[in-house]
């Protein structure tokens, strides 16, 4: 049975359509069931109802005719449980309903399942038979596992419009992803191609057949060219039977065999590189499918012939100058800041990638040019996207294509209210951020990127609550030498003087890796990440101490942060390290006072160490984003779980108050930095319980100052009185938001749905 799920899957990814994947999957299924009857019924979200799509065993006529609202008959039934039905006599069941164009009356058995994407009901897969019995336990779970499988296939095939047919007002399809940076884009599709990605090449129709042909030709007769050398290379260190592997690959590359097939379907329309693509992939899904074993191994081999040709091809195509579109979305498997630089920014209005997080370097920059972006689309079928019209909504992590007129003008509306506030807000920028009862909030922002500090003026913020010092090591090809790294630092503090600045030593590892250093772990955020990285190269670690001390020399505004905190033991080595590095300037003649020491309470353990800490260091930084991910157990970058990952959970806030209440204790000065204290609910909570610094993005800044503005600390702290005597998210959710309502501050809130 695996062996027949795996080919089954394997001939739905390589169909052309939906109606071909349909098709499969009725016919394989049945087959493998031995059942009279399998029938796919797919769910229409506009007419919210699920469709009869294709079947075997039915009538043919009944297919696109047949429908059921959730609830509705046997097939409606399933797919408003979302579990599986399996009944002997299926007319004799309450909810059957009897369809005359199906001919199902022949049948008595039934056994339905739902197809579900990510909590997302996409239709049901169901088996008929003409005798009267309960489908068996293998049986059941063998369509159950076939149903979770094809998820992900079908979501795939149903977000590329021009192969969905379930509605009859258009083809416009929703995505979600992981929200990356704030806002709302509407453009075009520019779709950006790693080098050599054949499951990422875009579709496009060529402005000259011959030329693309004879680009083919000269592509693969360098490929020749290079196999040729590398067998002349090898020819005295392996056998003759590994050499007579080249011909094979020579063989495979004539005329007669790929050649022939790209050549046909760029003359029918296809540019060079797309018709390259799809040939490889047939092949190699028809040879993954075989029987044979040597040639199932052969599949490898023509994927490695296809990206050669494919690289060859697009060293030529790539040294086109690309015209983008007046609004680019930029569209990409994995976008590198490499790739946004190349567009003017006058023209980038949005980023989605298949890959990447929230934290990565390019989500960062992104925030700080406050374009729009959201990633960890995985089901994202790019290589059919150029040219698609598309609404990014950073906010909800969210992508439309092809979005409808009605959808448009609600976008449009929104996007326009959004920049009309910020004109608003702006002008409020100079105003302290005082509640309405005159109690002052320190706003601090975090930066990593000269960008970042050109809408943040000094004279609108108290300092710098987190330099990243990851940022600078990453545009490196190396580890930056102390002289480099004192350039960049004095910048930083310079640039912000007198006002403090938090610089974090390099906090590396979980999703964040250097070029020249990667970190590969099947765990990296419970790996060796952050101060567990730098204690293990106390070279590195120590480069960067004395690279700050440096930089701060006669400015005195140099604070010193700790990343992935567990244990006093790491706070103390690293305070033995940095009283060496004071001694070592010293020496050298630099006159500099012991910098405030603080770590980051973003690991759960830490918060039952604060007494212990407190004795040790100046002062406590809370990092939200890792504390509620690490308190939640939900991997914020993972698109499947980002959901869960929420920081209005009961748990977290009590988490966070316990902390206030401690360090107010304790006497040590807390703030908190990360997505929370830059949400102006967030910001509110937390003045509510007792912080009075706050660090965040700079363009979160006039949204939490409007919010801190207009709001009491007595109504803060009431509010937190509130929401912490609730046990669930939902009536914690709608406190918040409703007593926003009651503030007048609902505008400063992201859209909601």
């Amino acid at each position: 049975m695996l062996e027949i799920l795996r080919r089954i899957v394997q001939e739905v990814n390589g169909a052309r359509s939906l109606d071909a994947a349909l098709s499969i999957i009725v016919r394989r299924i049945r087959k493998a069931m031995q059942t009279d009857v399998c029938s796919v019924y797919l769910r229409d979200d506009e007419r919210d109802c699920f469709i009869l799509m294709d079947t075997i065993g039915l009538n043919a006529s009944a297919i696109g005719q047949v429908t059921l609202k959730p609830g509705e008959g046997l097939v409606g039934l399933v797919g408003q449980r979302e579990e599986p039905l399996n009944i002997e006599e299926a007319p004799s069941h309450s909810h059957f309903r009897y369809f005359a164009e199906t001919g199902e009356e022949r049948y008595s058995s039934f056994l339905g399942v739902p197809i579900i994407h990510q909590r997302r009901v996409l239709g049901v897969l169901v088996v008929q038979q003409r005798e009267k019995r309960q489908f068996g336990e293998g049986e059941e779970a063998f369509l159950i596992t076939m149903a979770a499988q094809l998820a992900g296939v079908l979501v795939h095939a149903l977000s590329t419009g021009a192969l969905a047919r379930l509605s009859d007002t258009g083809t416009q399809a929703l995505l979600n992803g992981i929200a990356a940076a704030p806002g709302m884009a509407i453009g075009e599709a520019f779709v950006v191609v790693p080098s050599a990605n054949l499951e990422a090449v875009p579709e496009r129709v060529p402005d000259d057949i011959e030329a693309e042909v004879l680009r083919l030709r000269e592509a693969i007769d360098c490929v020749r060219h290079d196999i040729r050398q590398a067998a002349e290379r090898l020819a005295s260190r392996i056998s003759a039977q590994e050499q007579a592997l080249f011909d094979v690959y020579q063989q495979m590359l004539g005329d007669a065999a790929l050649g022939n097939e790209v050549e046909k379907r760029i003359r029918e329309g296809q540019w060079a590189p797309y018709a390259l693509s799809r040939v490889v992939q047939r092949h190699v899904n028809y040879l993954e499918r075989v029987d044979d074993n040597y040639l199932r191994e052969r599949a490898a081999d023509i994927r490695d012939l296809g990206r050669r040709v494919l690289a060859h091809l697009q060293k030529d195509s790539n040294a086109r100058k690309p015209v983008y579109p007046e609004r680019t979305i930029l569209v990409g498997d994995e976008i590198s800041a490499a790739q946004l630089g190349e567009i003017p920014r006058e023209k980038l209005a949005g980023l989605v990638a298949l890959r990447g997080s929230s934290t990565s370097h390019v989500a960062i920059l992104a925030r700080a040019m406050g374009i729009p972006a959201v990633m960890g689309m995985n089901d994202l079928p790019i290589s059919r996207l150029a040219g698609t019209p598309m609404i990014v909504d950073g906010y909800r992590g969210r992508l439309i294509l092809r979005p409808q007129p009605d959808l448009l003008v609600r976008y449009e509306s929104m996007i326009e209210e959004e920049k009309a506030l910020t004109s608003m807000l702006e002008s409020e920028q100079s105003l302290p951020s005082e509640t309405s009862d005159g109690f002052r909030i320190r706003l601090m922002i975090n930066t990593g990127l000269a960008v970042e500090m050109s809408g943040s003026p000094a004279a609108r913020i108290d300092g710098v609550g987190l330099y990243r010092t990851e940022v600078p090591f990453m545009m490196h090809q190396r580890f930056p030498s102390e002289k480099e790294q004192t350039r960049i630092y004095r910048e930083q503090l310079q640039g912000f003087a007198p006002l403090p600045v938090v610089m974090r030593t390099l906090d590396i590892g979980g999703d964040k890796s250097l070029p020249y250093f990667p970190i590969e772990e099947d765990n990296p955020f419970l790996g060796w990440r952050g101060i567990r990285v730098t204690l293990d190269h106390p070279e590195v670690l120590m480069v960067q101490l004395r690279a700050m001390l440096r930089a701060a020399e006669g400015l005195d505004n140099l604070r010193i942060l700790l990343p992935m905190i567990t244990s006093v033991e790491e706070v103390d080595t690293v305070s033995r390290l940095l009283d060496r590095a004071i001694q070592e300037m010293r020496d050298d003649g630099v006159q500099i006072e012991r910098p405030l020491l603080g770590v980051m309470l973003e690991v759960p353990a830490v918060i039952y160490q604060l007494e212990a800490l407190a004795s040790r260091v100046d002062f406590f930084s809370v990092g939200s984003n890792d504390l509620i991910q690490y308190l939640l157990a939900v991997d914020r970058n993972n698109a499947r779980v980002s959901a869960l990952y929420d920081a209005l959970q009961p748990a977290v806030l009590r988490a966070l108050d316990h902390i206030a209440r401690e360090s107010r204790r304790l006497n040590v000065s807390a703030s908190v930095c990360g997505e929370l204290a830059g949400d102006p609910i967030g910001a509110l909570l937390l003045m509510g319980m007792g912080y009075r610094v706050l660090s965040m993005n700079a363009p979160n800044l006039s949204r939490v100052r409007a919010a801190i503005r207009r709001v009491s600390m007595e109504g803060a702290q009431g509010l937190v009185s509130d929401v912490l005597a609730l046990h669930s998210l939902t009536e914690t959710r709608e406190l918040v938001y409703q007593r926003m309502k009651e503030w007048e501050l609902a505008h400063l809130l992201p859209p909601r749905d």
